[in-house]
């Protein structure tokens, strides 16, 4: 993405790294509509990777294809050495998977889930009892132990939904939507254990994310839109790529004023949403210019340095919108 000669160090180790998940022309269709439009991708071994994108934007279902719970209707995929489409029980048995929704019951005690979860992996006694403490001890939740789940916050919750995620020692930990419902300290302190669940014990972590500050932290992330990716880097990256600075012009008229800024300034730019944006390097230094010649039909300026939701408005010509995907027939 970026036209610079040096060597992207992310990019560069993952490279070097086995793939945990290689998916090749992926195509599903919900009846007459695209969910899913010839998505490939590559994720290695022990990064954290972010599917970032709007509702509709065809998280949901690649989601779901990864989890195994709905199966691949076009293209081919493997998952930690396994084909998708004929080793899902396979593939299941090394996978950890925190849906968006809450998959707790909220009347037994924090023990009790991890227990019965454990159950479904066929783990039993003094290895069951050896890995849910140390899952809640790794999370901070052993003095919870004993305490009803619906008593807990939502932060605590989710803490709980990941111990139980980790419960079997998975290679891969897949989150649809992780952050859903925290507020920006916990959704921080959910990254950092992730970040730390990479780093000391090599686990591949793959997550869906409408958040912009989460996907920051990923090592690398896709842009989906409209069931296409239409980026694949890390977040540096993608933020150089935009051509500069960012500028957006509000203004009764953004038509007219797009013409007349490229007449007069020589500036090109896009209109967004009804605003004109200039994408431009050191943008800030033409504002005293475009405020002098068309003060008149300016309602505000701001300027700032580009965003993951500018590289996604700079590639698609839009904003995230929050149409929700259609339910699965």
């Amino acid at each position: 993405m970026s036209s610079s000669s040096a060597v992207n160090p992310i990019a560069a180790s993952v490279a070097d790294r086995p793939s945990a998940i290689e998916a090749h022309s992926l195509v599903f269709r919900y009846g007459e509509r695209t969910a899913l439009d010839n998505v490939s991708f590559s994720i290695a071994r022990g990064e954290i990777f972010g599917f970032l994108g709007p509702n509709g934007g065809g998280k949901t279902t690649l989601f779901k294809i990864l989890s195994t719970l709905s199966p691949l209707q076009s293209g081919n995929a493997a998952m930690l050495g396994h084909d998708l489409a004929m080793d899902t029980t396979a593939v299941r048995r090394k996978l950890g998977v925190v849906f968006q929704h809450p998959s707790l019951d909220g009347k037994l005690t924090v023990a009790e889930n991890l227990s019965h979860h454990g159950h479904l992996y066929g783990m039993r006694g003094s290895d069951l009892r050896d890995r849910g403490a140390a899952a809640l001890q790794r999370l901070g939740l052993s003095d919870r132990a004993g305490d009803l789940v619906e008593t807990l916050s939502g932060g605590l919750r989710r803490r709980v939904e990941l111990a139980k995620a980790l419960l079997h020692s998975p290679e891969l930990l897949l989150l649809d939507e992780p952050s859903t419902g925290l507020d920006p300290a916990a959704r921080r302190d959910f990254s950092n254990y992730l970040s730390h669940l990479r780093d000391h014990d090599g686990v591949t972590v793959v997550l869906t994310t409408h958040y912009l500050e989460e996907a920051e932290r990923c090592d690398r992330i896709a842009i989906l839109d409209g069931g296409r990716i239409v980026a694949l880097a890390p977040p540096n990256e993608l933020k150089a790529s935009v051509g500069g600075d960012v500028l957006v012009i509000q203004t009764g008229d953004p038509e007219q004023l797009q013409r007349k800024i490229l007449q007069r300034i020589k500036l090109k730019s896009q209109i967004v949403d009804g605003t004109v944006r200039v994408e431009r390097p050191r943008a800030h230094e033409i504002i005293r210019d475009v405020v002098d010649a068309f003060g008149d039909e300016i309602e505000t300026v701001s300027f700032g340095k580009p965003t993951l939701e500018d590289v996604f408005v700079h590639l698609t010509g839009h904003r995230f919108v929050t149409e929700a995907e259609p339910a699965e027939k």
